[in-house]
């Protein structure tokens, strides 16, 4: 479960999380789909523990910034960093020394997936762009977290990439992780979200759940572009 509870984050006097709080819960997919400059990727980093900020953030209990809640998280930047001088199996290896986890096969299925098995001896200056970004999903998601956040994870890949990326969002789901996706991508998570939170100027505009039969409602796409592309003056809903 990751529980954030009041989080704003301001640069200067501009903000860019305005007193955010929601519950992603185990076993369900929660989405963060805005605009580009929304706060996405700000709350993204705040959750990752990697900026400042005010309120509280719990992975599975732990405040984010623990070793325990880092034993737990998974993280994909919206810009992926490899390093230069290690190979793609080398990365995998290191990762699994870095959780002191025993070889176990899962690291190379997941370069399998992602196609970069008959890459393993390449190293990380060597790999393109979509390359970099196949070895940094294969990365955070080597330890097995409970907790995975995505940001922007299917920007550089290719079709069979995104494929088997969305085909891993649901077994983690089936196992009970929390996920927690963040995108201004409408048709890259149409097809498995659970919740979904929009993003305007800092905080949430709407919140909507996926309900089984819902056909009365406006749709996801319809809700998005009806607050992004309609008056910057909205009220919050909840469907």
């Amino acid at each position: 479960m990751l529980k954030i509870e009041h989080v704003t984050k301001k640069y200067g006097k501009t903000i860019a999380n305005d007193d955010i709080s929601f519950t992603a819960e185990d076993g369900r997919i929660a989405v963060l789909l805005g605009p580009n400059g929304a706060g996405k990727s700000t709350l993204i980093k705040c959750i990752a523990g990697l900026l400042r900020f005010t309120g509280t953030i719990e992975v599975d209990g732990f405040p984010n910034k623990s070793i325990e809640a880092k034993r737990i998280l998974g993280y994909i930047p919206e810009m992926p960093a490899v390093y230069d001088l290690l190979t793609v199996s080398e990365h995998i290896e290191f990762i699994q020394r870095a959780y002191r986890m025993e070889d176990d096969g899962y690291g190379r299925k997941l370069l399998e997936r992602m196609e970069l098995w008959d890459k393993r001896d390449k190293l990380g200056k060597e790999l393109s762009k979509g390359m970099h970004q196949k070895l940094s999903i294969c990365c955070a998601l080597a330890h097995r977290p409970k907790v995975i956040v995505f940001d922007e994870p299917m920007v550089g890949l290719d079709p069979h990439a995104i494929k088997e990326l969305k085909q891993m969002f649901r077994e983690l789901k089936a196992e009970g992780a929390t996920l927690l996706i963040s995108t201004h991508m409408i048709e890259s998570v149409e097809d498995y979200w659970d919740v979904t939170y929009i993003m305007m100027n800092g905080r949430f505009a709407a919140v909507k759940q996926n309900t089984a039969g819902d056909v009365e409602h406006q749709s996801l796409e319809e809700l998005f572009f009806k607050i992004t592309e309609g008056s910057k003056t909205f009220e919050v809903v909840s469907k």
